[in-house]
């Protein structure tokens, strides 16, 4: 076990139960080991998965994360803690030389991520940004497909994200549904935090993921829940070369697997991200369906240490993605929809906004935004255009 990695995790409950669930499966493999997490308050032993505890004793937990990575000679951090915090902890592992998988959103807004992004290159050490889809296997094979033309031009890329939460969703964390919490961004929203991965690979399917490849932004934000941030939104990203357009909720009435469309001008590729899975559609040919496997992001980054593995997603590979967080942060607070567009579910407690599942997919399908589609709940005047 002496080659094995030891890793600090920082946010161990909520989405952090999936990393500790992953650092147990890589430590059975040898790869890592758990040296220690870091929660406000501590673990109990029933939290901790089976297995995750070994012969030499349970991880350290402690408080204070520059401390625990400096006890436990920790060569990662994996930060899966308030979207706000990420920088600060970013920059007190990188000034450490402790390695980076931060989880996504990177940053809740482009400064930050500058900042964020700039203070890990200065100090060597390296970053992988946590978009899981962009480890699958299907990314550059559909890459691949455009470049051969398999559905001829490309004419831009869609994504459609149909979710449902509760309404205890946003009662989870002080930060849940917030644009900002005590003066400080949060920027919790549909595109920028759960359906974040829809636009990510949307983007990286175009080849469009630095900062540099955007030049406009436009964005409808709309939400039925009582919150500050959307849950009911679209968004048109212009880079060189092409335009992709996403519609994301969180209040879908049959809630679906999200999935990325290419369209060429000859036919289609259907991606469904959390799947791993595409559909090939194209003139003159019958349907082709494709499944591939995936390599894990922290995985990715210990061979990126050990044998100088290329990482799948650093930070400049993000930036594109961060211009769309920071016109969201820039746009005009979210419009609540008017009584009658939605209606709560007595039976799960959640707020469903009729006839959006189909307004999603359309959006995927035409990369019109919502307004463009007839949807009479989008204000006017709300289409917010940033150039960048």
């Amino acid at each position: 076990m002496s080659t094995a990695v030891p890793i600090v995790l920082a946010g161990a409950r909520g989405h952090g139960r999936w990393h500790l669930e992953n650092i147990r499966r890589l430590q059975d493999k040898g790869i890592v080991r758990l040296a220690g997490i870091c929660e406000l308050t501590p673990l109990s032993e029933g939290e901790l998965p089976d297995g995750l505890v070994l012969p030499s004793g349970a991880p350290e937990q402690s408080a204070d994360f520059g401390a625990l990575l400096d006890t436990t000679g920790a060569r990662i951090a994996v930060i899966c803690t308030p979207i706000p915090t990420h920088t600060d902890l970013a920059l007190t592992a990188a000034r450490r030389g402790v390695h980076l998988l931060l989880e996504k959103p990177p940053a809740p807004s482009y400064a930050e991520f500058r900042r964020m992004a700039d203070g890990v290159a200065e100090a060597g050490v390296a970053c992988q940004i946590g978009f899981q889809s962009l480890g699958s296997h299907a990314v550059p094979a559909i890459r691949t497909l455009m470049a051969e033309g398999a559905v001829g031009e490309i004419v831009g890329i869609g994504g459609a994200g149909a979710w449902a939460r509760p309404e205890a969703y946003y009662r989870r964390a002080p930060w849940a549904g917030k644009r900002r919490l005590n003066g400080v961004d949060v920027i919790d929203g549909v595109l920028t935090n759960p359906l974040a991965h829809a636009v990510a690979t949307a983007l990286a399917l175009g080849g469009t993921t630095r900062a540099e490849d955007v030049t406009g932004i436009e964005t409808e934000l709309l939400r039925a829940n009582d919150i500050e941030s959307d849950d009911t939104s679209c968004v048109r990203v212009t880079t060189t070369g092409r335009q992709i357009v996403v519609g994301a909720t969180l209040c879908a009435e049959d809630p679906d697997e999200p999935y990325v469309i290419v369209h060429g001008e000859q036919g289609r590729i259907t991606f469904w991200y959390k799947q791993d899975r595409v559909l090939l559609q194209r003139a003159n040919h019958g349907p082709e369906e494709f499944e591939y496997g995936r390599t894990d992001l922290l995985e990715n980054l210990v061979e990126h240490l050990t044998d100088g593995a290329d990482l799948l997603v650093t930070p400049d590979a993000t930036g594109a993605f961060m211009k769309v967080v920071e016109a969201i942060r820039l746009a005009p607070d979210p419009a609540p929809l008017p009584e009658g567009a939605w209606q709560l579910l007595p039976d799960e407690q959640r707020r469903v906004v009729p006839g959006i599942d189909g307004l999603v997919a359309a959006a995927a399908d035409t990369l019109a935004l919502y307004s463009e589609l007839g949807a009479p709940w989008v204000p006017p005047a709300r289409n917010n255009e940033v150039s960048t």
